[in-house]
Protein backbone atom coordinates (compact mmCIF):
# COMPACT_ATOMS: atom_id res chain seq x y z
CA UNK A 1 0.00 0.00 0.00
CA UNK A 2 1.13 3.55 -0.53
CA UNK A 3 0.85 6.52 0.99
CA UNK A 4 -2.18 7.78 -0.42
CA UNK A 5 -4.34 4.75 0.44
CA UNK A 6 -3.14 4.64 4.28
CA UNK A 7 -4.19 8.85 4.19
CA UNK A 8 -7.26 7.97 3.26
CA UNK A 9 -7.87 5.05 5.70
CA UNK A 10 -6.53 7.44 8.38
CA UNK A 11 -9.48 10.00 7.42
CA UNK A 12 -12.09 7.44 7.25
CA UNK A 13 -11.17 6.27 10.51
CA UNK A 14 -10.87 9.87 11.90
CA UNK A 15 -13.58 10.88 10.27
CA UNK A 16 -16.07 8.35 11.51
CA UNK A 17 -14.84 9.78 15.01
CA UNK A 18 -15.57 12.52 14.55
CA UNK A 19 -19.34 11.72 12.67
CA UNK A 20 -20.35 9.38 15.72
CA UNK A 21 -19.23 12.61 17.94
CA UNK A 22 -21.54 14.73 16.05
CA UNK A 23 -24.21 11.92 16.38
CA UNK A 24 -23.61 11.43 20.28
CA UNK A 25 -23.73 15.56 20.59
CA UNK A 26 -26.88 15.75 18.76
CA UNK A 27 -28.62 13.27 20.67
CA UNK A 28 -27.48 14.75 23.88
CA UNK A 29 -28.64 18.11 22.32
CA UNK A 30 -32.25 16.27 22.17
CA UNK A 31 -31.86 15.12 25.56
CA UNK A 32 -31.78 18.32 26.78
CA UNK A 33 -34.78 19.70 24.51
CA UNK A 34 -36.75 16.94 26.03
CA UNK A 35 -35.82 17.56 29.39
CA UNK A 36 -34.28 13.62 30.02
CA UNK A 37 -31.15 15.44 31.24
CA UNK A 38 -30.11 19.15 33.31
CA UNK A 39 -28.12 21.41 31.27
CA UNK A 40 -25.07 20.87 33.73
CA UNK A 41 -24.68 16.97 32.92
CA UNK A 42 -25.01 18.01 29.39
CA UNK A 43 -22.32 20.74 29.67
CA UNK A 44 -20.03 18.13 32.07
CA UNK A 45 -20.87 15.51 28.96
CA UNK A 46 -19.95 17.91 26.01
CA UNK A 47 -17.42 20.55 26.74
CA UNK A 48 -14.36 17.41 27.15
CA UNK A 49 -15.18 16.72 23.49
CA UNK A 50 -14.90 19.97 21.56
CA UNK A 51 -11.20 20.20 21.60
CA UNK A 52 -10.66 16.36 20.65
CA UNK A 53 -12.94 16.51 17.97
CA UNK A 54 -11.35 19.93 16.59
CA UNK A 55 -7.90 18.59 17.13
CA UNK A 56 -8.76 15.57 14.77
CA UNK A 57 -10.24 17.45 12.18
CA UNK A 58 -7.09 19.87 12.38
CA UNK A 59 -4.84 16.96 12.39
CA UNK A 60 -6.15 15.07 8.77
CA UNK A 61 -6.93 19.10 7.31
CA UNK A 62 -2.83 19.14 8.37
CA UNK A 63 -2.21 16.06 6.34
CA UNK A 64 -3.74 16.78 3.71
CA UNK A 65 -2.03 19.89 3.10
CA UNK A 66 1.42 18.63 4.35
CA UNK A 67 0.96 15.64 1.31
CA UNK A 68 -0.43 17.91 -1.29
CA UNK A 69 -3.48 16.76 -1.50
CA UNK A 70 -5.45 20.26 -2.12
CA UNK A 71 -8.67 19.36 -3.19
CA UNK A 72 -9.27 17.28 0.44
CA UNK A 73 -7.78 20.53 1.84
CA UNK A 74 -9.75 23.20 0.81
CA UNK A 75 -13.07 21.24 1.41
CA UNK A 76 -12.10 20.68 5.18
CA UNK A 77 -10.57 24.30 5.31
CA UNK A 78 -13.91 26.21 6.07
CA UNK A 79 -14.54 23.77 9.44
CA UNK A 80 -11.47 24.59 10.15
CA UNK A 81 -11.26 27.77 10.25
CA UNK A 82 -14.62 27.64 11.86
CA UNK A 83 -13.44 25.67 14.66
CA UNK A 84 -10.38 28.00 15.16
CA UNK A 85 -12.33 30.99 15.14
CA UNK A 86 -14.89 29.39 18.01
CA UNK A 87 -11.64 28.24 20.15
CA UNK A 88 -10.10 32.18 19.53
CA UNK A 89 -13.57 33.45 20.52
CA UNK A 90 -13.39 31.44 23.44
CA UNK A 91 -17.26 30.27 22.15
CA UNK A 92 -16.09 26.66 22.22
CA UNK A 93 -17.22 25.61 25.64
CA UNK A 94 -21.45 25.51 26.29
CA UNK A 95 -22.53 27.48 29.31
CA UNK A 96 -25.09 25.85 31.56
CA UNK A 97 -26.36 29.06 32.34
CA UNK A 98 -27.20 30.31 28.80
CA UNK A 99 -27.89 26.84 27.06
CA UNK A 100 -31.93 26.72 26.43
CA UNK A 101 -31.25 30.31 24.65
CA UNK A 102 -28.72 29.23 22.32
CA UNK A 103 -29.91 25.58 21.96
CA UNK A 104 -31.49 26.09 18.78
CA UNK A 105 -27.95 27.53 17.51
CA UNK A 106 -26.34 24.13 19.05
CA UNK A 107 -28.73 21.77 17.15
CA UNK A 108 -28.10 23.74 13.94
CA UNK A 109 -24.36 23.54 14.47
CA UNK A 110 -23.94 19.86 14.83
CA UNK A 111 -27.04 18.97 12.42
CA UNK A 112 -24.46 21.10 9.86
CA UNK A 113 -21.02 19.28 10.69
CA UNK A 114 -23.01 16.03 11.00
CA UNK A 115 -23.83 16.45 7.21
CA UNK A 116 -20.31 17.84 6.38
CA UNK A 117 -18.69 14.68 8.23
CA UNK A 118 -21.24 12.47 6.76
CA UNK A 119 -20.57 13.60 2.66
CA UNK A 120 -16.78 14.13 3.78
CA UNK A 121 -17.35 10.13 4.85
CA UNK A 122 -18.41 8.69 1.36
CA UNK A 123 -15.58 11.06 -0.40
CA UNK A 124 -12.89 9.75 1.74
CA UNK A 125 -14.08 6.03 1.27
CA UNK A 126 -14.40 6.51 -2.35
CA UNK A 127 -10.74 7.86 -2.03
CA UNK A 128 -9.30 5.09 -0.36
CA UNK A 129 -10.97 2.07 -2.48
CA UNK A 130 -9.51 4.66 -5.58
CA UNK A 131 -6.07 4.41 -3.79
CA UNK A 132 -6.47 0.69 -2.92
CA UNK A 133 -7.88 -0.45 -6.96
CA UNK A 134 -4.38 1.80 -8.15
CA UNK A 135 -1.99 0.05 -5.87
CA UNK A 136 -3.28 -3.65 -7.59
CA UNK A 137 -2.89 -2.25 -10.99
Amino acid sequence: MNGESWLFILAVIINAINLFSQVFFTIMYSDLECDYINPIELCNKLNPWFIPESGLHAFITTLFLVNGYWFPFLLNLPLLAYNVNKFLNKNHLLDATEIFRTLSKHKKESFIKLGFHLLLFFFYLYRMIMALVSDDA
